[in-house]
């Protein structure tokens, strides 16, 4: 599950939009799941001025602090559940909104003098839960951590539904003792030749030998290096794969960046380490090579397709972003919740594309269409070409300066026509 934190200034005019068609239409039988207004019958939703009503019965703590009112006192959150199972129902959204508020402070379970709070759903996959920051004794609830715990309960929540798999126990392991390996540095020789220095042990000498590598034990002591007559490509391809080894056998290697075949770029993989970015470099040049409206749908698919598109591998990338942040720092919940509605922007751009690549093969048949309109009606002449054409006169003074004879039409010279740029009018 994505949640969404906002604030909101006025209450009235949220529940309107909310209660509303939508920005996009997308709002569909609105209706009240949960909530609790201290004695407020908030379940009087029969009445026409329903969104009225319930801003009155959610703002009245909020008015009784006067000038200690905050600016923004609305406390609005919008929470998303995951597109690849079913959606819940209202009972469990309404669930999972009593859950978001008794984990973030709003509503304690017990607490008398709790916020006042509606969840409200008008659309598939989402709920809305909005509440107001006074509570009945006067204080104001503190929104600092909020982001954090609504992300704690959200992936709990997440994982009771069956959306994420069990998180697996931690199994012991063995201390491993061991003596800290060498330092063993790899790089390229003025002369064209390749050295590895630092390997005085049998184990990083024979992994060398394996990779390629020539033995060298002289009064400097065991050296490794590669002959100068070497190929640059066999080079690389030899000291790349020593430190694989290597670091593979737990020894710190420092690999000239030269000899490095995962930093190296290539007309097959331009943008070196970036491999995914690669992948859609190329699928945009197949987008831009496109013919027709079939084939641009073919191309599109890539980037629209529910379960193995790139958007849904990116929005899943940034949520897992997120969450890994929050394993690694639960101090960071703020950068946690920048990937977090990064996801939800994803998503939403999602949403925003569905059915758009049966749309994009009707591209085709209208771009031949205007094609062959183009191909019928000859172009109208350019006004820029008209005004700067010669004149008959000046055409004629020509033949006759050709002929050598003079032209007695020609007395001075016609200027062309200054015509008015459309930018100048």
């Amino acid at each position: 599950m994505i949640a969404h934190l906002q604030r909101a200034s006025h209450t009235a005019g949220l529940l309107e939009y909310l209660y509303g068609p939508g920005e996009r239409g997308n709002h569909t039988n609105p209706r009240l799941i949960a909530g609790d207004g201290h004695g407020a019958p908030i379940e009087m939703l029969a009445q026409t001025d329903a969104p009225a009503y319930l801003a009155h019965a959610l703002d009245a703590p909020v008015e009784r602090l006067g000038t200690r009112a905050p600016e923004r006192p609305v406390w609005v959150c919008s929470v998303r559940s995951d597109p690849r199972h079913p959606d819940p129902t209202d009972a469990q959204w309404a669930e999972v909104a009593r859950r978001i508020v008794a984990a973030t402070g709003i509503a304690p379970e017990g607490d008398p003098d709790a916020c006042r709070w509606i969840a409200v759903r008008n659309q598939a996959r989402q709920v809305h839960v909005v509440a107001t920051l006074a509570r009945e004794d006067g204080s104001l609830h503190n929104t600092y951590r909020d982001a954090f715990r609504l992300q704690t309960e959200c992936h709990r929540i997440a994982s009771e539904l069956g959306h994420l798999p069990p998180t697996p126990r931690p199994t012991p392991r063995a201390q491993e003792n061991h003596v800290p390996a060498s330092y063993i540095t790899i790089s390229a020789e003025p002369s064209g030749s390749v050295s590895a220095k630092g390997a005085s042990d049998d184990l990083s000498a024979t992994l060398l030998k394996h990779a390629g590598f020539q033995q060298i034990e002289d009064w400097y002591g065991r050296r490794h290096r590669l002959a100068t007559t070497t190929p640059q490509a066999e080079r690389v391809a030899i000291a790349s794969h020593a430190a694989e080894m290597l670091r593979a056998a737990r020894y710190s290697v420092d690999l000239d960046p030269d000899l490095d075949t995962r930093r190296l770029t290539s007309p097959a993989n331009p943008l070196g380490l970036y491999t995914a970015s690669a992948e859609v470099l190329r699928l945009t040049d197949q987008i831009r090579a496109a013919e027709n409206g079939a084939d641009l749908a073919q191309a599109v698919g890539h980037l629209l397709h529910p379960e193995h598109g790139v958007l849904e591998r990116l929005r899943e990338a940034l949520e897992t972003a997120g969450e890994q942040i929050t394993d690694l720092d639960d101090e960071s919940y703020a950068l946690a919740d920048r990937f977090g509605f990064a996801a939800e922007f994803v998503s939403a751009a999602q949403s925003e594309l569905v059915g758009a690549g049966r749309e994009l093969h009707r591209v085709s048949g209208s771009r031949q269409d205007h094609t062959g309109a183009q191909t019928q009606s000859p172009s109208p002449p350019d006004a820029r070409n008209a005004a700067l054409a010669t004149s008959p006169a000046a055409d004629r003074a020509k033949a006759s300066s050709a002929l050598g004879t003079p032209s007695p039409e020609v007395g001075t010279a016609v200027g062309a026509p200054q015509v008015t740029s459309p930018r100048t009018r």
